[in-house]
């Protein structure tokens, strides 16, 4: 079978089932049984399929993803996280768009301590919205924020779908743990710098209101109590990569440990709350896991149908310029983003991304950060970005999907523009992975 053939069948198998509605770890299922009996020499192809799954749960690169989720998820459950949203209100007095740079800011720190977009998305979007929508905020003001806000856990470290990257390519997990932190905050500058102009243009999209007086000390006394103390977790799993102390691994147990001693000095520890933070881990680390299961012969069966090797051939002919080859993906990547989700988008196309960006010769933790914004604007882009159904889930019921697109879209016009500035400027991402090398 010539290898356009083969992966056109391949990538069939596994896209087809997906846009019908089967779940994305039983598309990949599917085809990798059968791309096994077809390439892999039938019986002995199924059990080099079964021998895959094992040794690619085993690793212990994975343990930071579901320590990691853990983490953010007892930050929630138990209120801290809440606390700290709240102090983060009191301390932003008179400016413009007040509420929306509260999600701005709040979605940042929060970012720090979660890991998971969704979950910051679902945070802020419970907590500030409706407030948002009693003040009279217009929509692009109440949503486009806690949206565009949401995805920044995907870059600040710690970042579990980054340590999925790194665990599926390749790429070193401290690496690009740490490379994230930079252009996850010049995403929260820019953010936040767009409120402010709008806000200012527009004063009637935030509508001024009158807040209690309060003495400085008044209004920053909540942020020394609850946000600071969070910012020091941020600290020891960041900290501890970067000064090469910790693994990612060892690092993500002390954040884990640092958020259960948080909620018991805030007194918010209660067994039920505990409980609900753990089976939500479990339940988002299995679906990872099953899906993680599901595609690591892909990419096996990919290069023994030739498919990879005639992919990469082809390009070589083109012998396009670094530059355009790493646009051309990227511009990939937001086009899916547009119809599947980030995990499964890694999966499709890491087996042929990695070896191009390595034929070319870039610096991988660079590729891996650009391909977690692209990943991450995904999330946010219509039609049937993963967060947009988040906001619509928590919203209220007049909100239309057409509504959360328009709120959303400045925002993701602002990231591409990030986007293309890191490609253009590679040095913002690779300046902290270096300095912890060094």
């Amino acid at each position: 079978m010539e290898w356009y053939w083969a992966l056109s069948f391949l990538l069939g198998m596994v896209m087809i089932p997906m846009f019908l509605g089967v779940p994305v770890a039983i598309a990949f299922f599917g085809a990798n049984i059968i791309g096994a009996i077809t390439f892999l020499g039938g019986e002995a192809g199924l059990i080099q399929f079964e021998r895959n799954m094992v040794e690619g749960l085993v690793r212990f690169s994975l343990a930071p993803v579901a320590m990691f989720i853990l983490m953010g998820e007892i930050l929630f459950h138990t209120g801290v996280a809440i606390r700290a949203i709240d102090a983060i209100e009191q301390l932003i007095a008179r400016v413009p768009g007040r509420l929306s740079l509260v999600a701005v800011v709040g979605g940042t720190v929060f970012s720090t301590l979660s890991g998971s977009s969704m979950a910051n998305t679902a945070l802020l979007g419970t907590t500030l919205m409706p407030e948002m929508k009693r003040r009279g905020y217009h929509n692009s003001m109440a949503m486009g924020p806690i949206l565009g806000t949401g995805g920044i856990a995907m870059l600040i470290p710690p970042s579990s779908l980054a340590v999925l990257l790194g665990s599926l390519s390749g790429i070193s997990i401290a690496g690009i743990l740490i490379a994230g932190a930079i252009p996850g905050l010049i995403m929260a500058v820019v953010h936040f710098s767009y409120v402010v102009i709008r806000c200012t243009l527009n004063p009637s999209l935030a509508p001024a209101y009158d807040i209690p007086p309060m003495t400085f000390w008044e209004r920053l006394r909540p942020t020394m109590i609850y946000v600071v103390p969070l910012l020091s977790l941020f600290g020891v799993v960041v900290g501890s990569i970067l000064v090469g102390v910790a693994t990612p691994t060892e690092s993500a147990s002390l954040g884990t440990i640092g958020a259960v001693l948080a909620a018991a000095c805030y007194r918010s520890l209660i067994w039920k709350d505990l409980w609900k933070a753990i089976t939500e881990t479990g339940k988002l680390t299995v679906m990872i896991y099953f899906i993680i299961a599901a595609s690591l012969t892909f990419s096996q069966i990919l290069s023994f149908s030739g498919a990879t090797a005639g992919l990469l051939s082809l390009i070589q002919q083109v012998d396009p310029t670094p530059l355009v080859l790493l646009s051309a993906m990227m511009l990939l990547m937001l086009v899916m983003g547009c119809f599947m989700d980030p995990v499964s988008i890694m999966l499709i196309t890491l087996p042929f991304f990695i070896p191009m960006a390595e034929q070319i010769r870039i610096d991988l933790i660079w590729f891996g950060v650009l391909m977690l914004l692209a990943l991450e604007i995904g999330q946010t882009t219509p039609p049937f970005g993963m967060l947009l159904f988040v906001m619509r889930g928590i919203a209220p019921p007049s909100i239309t999907m057409h509504d959360i697109y328009a709120a959303v879209t400045p925002f993701v016009v602002l990231e591409i523009g990030i986007l293309v500035f890191l490609i253009l400027v590679p040095g913002v991402v690779t300046w902290l992975p270096k300095l912890m090398a060094g």
